[in-house]
C-alpha cells in the first residue's frame, strides 16, 4: 500500500513538471512570479490540477449532522440563476524549489550544464562520505542488516541459533556502523554583473523586461554554482554601482554614453575578484541608443581588450523601444561577426516579453 502511494505520488509530481513545463513561457514572462518569491521557492498557479486526498462518504449515504433542523431539511439556501455546464475553474498553487525550477527550465531549453573556465576553483566544506563498515560508531549510523547477519553468523556459528524458534538478537560485539571520509570539493564560484541603461529611452515596460530576465538568467546560473555573487551597475551619460532594489526601481533620465559603463564593470571585476578565483559574467541590457560612434568605438576597444578576455560570457540584451534607435546591436555584430577569439560575447534582440525565453537560450545555450 505504501508502496502504491509513493508511486501515486511520484506519478502527480512527473504531471506538475509536465504542467509548468507546458506554460513555462507564461511563467518565465510573468513578473507576477518573480514577486512571490520567497527564500528558496516560488509559487506556481496550476489550473485544472487537484492534489489527490481522500473523500468520504462517496456514495452519499449519510453521517452524523449536527445543528438545528429537521431530517430532510435542505442546506442552506437554494441557489439563484439557472444551472450552467461548464466545469469549475479549480487553481492549485503549488510551491517548487528554486533548483527544481532551474532544472525544468534548464531541460525545456536544452541548456548545457556549465563547465567552469580556467582553474577558477576553490576548496569548500569537505563532503562527508559513507564508505565502509565498523564496528564502532554512533548508534544513529548503524547499519540494520550488518548487524543482524553478524548475530545470525555468531549464533550459528555458536550452536544456538534455532532454525525451528528464529529468533537472532544482537549484542554489542554484533553491532555495525556506516563509517565515513572527508572528501575536499572543488566549488566553483561566480560573479554575474547586470548592467542596465536607464536613460530617458529606457521606460518602465523595458525595464520589466530586464528584470524578469535577470531573474531566470540568474536562477540557472546559481544551480550551476555553489557561490554566486551579484553585482548592479545603471548608466545615463555616467555609470555607478547600485544595489538590485535602485538597479529595479531607478527612474529614467538624461543621455548614453554606454563606455561609462563598461569602464566601471572592468574596475569592479579587477580590483574585487580574483579572476584565479571567479568565473565572471556580465550582462548589459539597452535599447541600442548611444551617445556618438566614438563613444561606441571605444566600447568595442574596452570589450576587445579588457573585458572579454576576463569573463566566461557577456551577454548584450537589446530590449526594443519606440525611442531608441537600435544601433548598438548592429555594431556589435558586425564588430565581432567573424571573430572567434571573441564568441563568447552574445547579442541577442528582445521585443517582447514573449522573446524572454528564446533569450535566454541564446544567452546560456552554450554552456559558457
Amino acid at each position: 500500500m505504501a508502496l502504491k502511494i509513493d508511486q501515486n505520488y511520484r506519478r502527480f509530481k512527473e504531471i506538475i513538471r509536465g504542467k509548468i513545463k507546458q506554460d513555462l513561457k507564461k511563467y518565465m514572462s510573468s513578473g507576477e512570479m518573480i514577486g512571490k518569491q520567497g527564500k528558496d521557492y516560488v509559487s506556481i498557479p496550476l489550473p485544472r490540477i487537484n492534489l489527490p486526498h481522500f473523500e468520504y462518504d462517496h456514495e452519499k449515504k449519510g453521517g452524523v449532522g449536527q445543528g438545528e433542523g429537521q431530517e430532510g431539511d435542505a442546506v442552506g439556501k437554494p441557489g439563484e440563476g439557472e444551472a450552467g455546464s461548464g466545469a469549475g475553474r479549480h487553481v492549485l498553487e503549488v510551491d517548487v524549489s528554486m533548483d527544481e525550477l532551474a532544472q525544468i527550465m534548464g531541460e525545456e531549453l536544452e541548456l548545457p550544464r556549465i563547465e567552469p573556465k580556467g582553474n577558477k576553483q576553490k576548496l569548500d566544506s569537505p563532503k562527508y562520505r559513507y564508505t565502509g563498515i565498523r564496528p564502532t560508531g554512533p548508534e544513529s549510523l548503524k547499519h540494520f542488516r550488518r548487524t543482524y547477519r553478524q548475530a545470525l553468523k555468531r549464533q550459528i556459528v555458536s550452536g544456538t541459533y534455532n532454525p525451528k524458534d528464529p529468533m537472532i538478537i544482537p549484542i554489542r560485539e554484533d553491532k555495525r556502523y556506516r563509517s565515513w571520509k572527508e572528501i575536499p570539493q572543488p566549488v566553483s564560484n561566480a560573479v554575474i554583473v547586470y548592467i542596465m541603461d536607464v536613460s530617458g529611452s529606457m521606460g518602465q515596460e523595458q525595464k520589466d523586461i530586464v528584470r524578469t530576465e535577470s531573474f531566470w538568467i540568474d536562477t540557472w546560473l546559481r544551480s550551476q554554482y555553489k557561490g554566486i555573487e551579484s553585482r548592479y551597475i545603471i548608466h545615463d551619460a555616467a555609470a555607478k554601482e547600485v544595489d538590485q532594489e535602485t538597479f529595479y526601481h531607478t527612474k529614467e533620465s538624461g543621455g548614453t554614453i554606454i563606455s561609462s559603463a563598461y569602464k566601471l564593470c572592468h574596475h569592479m571585476l579587477t580590483q574585487h575578484f580574483d579572476p584565479g578565483e571567479w568565473n565572471m559574467y556580465v550582462f548589459h541590457f539597452s535599447d541600442g541608443d548611444n551617445w556618438s560612434a566614438e563613444d561606441t568605438n571605444m566600447c568595442m576597444s574596452l570589450l576587445k581588450s579588457e573585458l572579454l578576455p576576463l569573463v566566461n560570457l557577456f551577454g548584450y540584451g537589446q530590449v526594443e523601444s519606440q525611442y531608441g534607435s537600435g544601433q548598438f546591436i548592429k555594431d556589435l555584430e558586425k564588430g565581432f561577426e567573424k571573430n572567434k577569439e571573441f564568441d563568447h560575447l552574445i547579442t541577442s534582440k528582445i521585443d517582447s516579453k514573449d522573446d524572454i525565453l528564446q533569450s535566454i537560450k541564446t544567452f546560456l545555450g552554450k554552456g559558457k
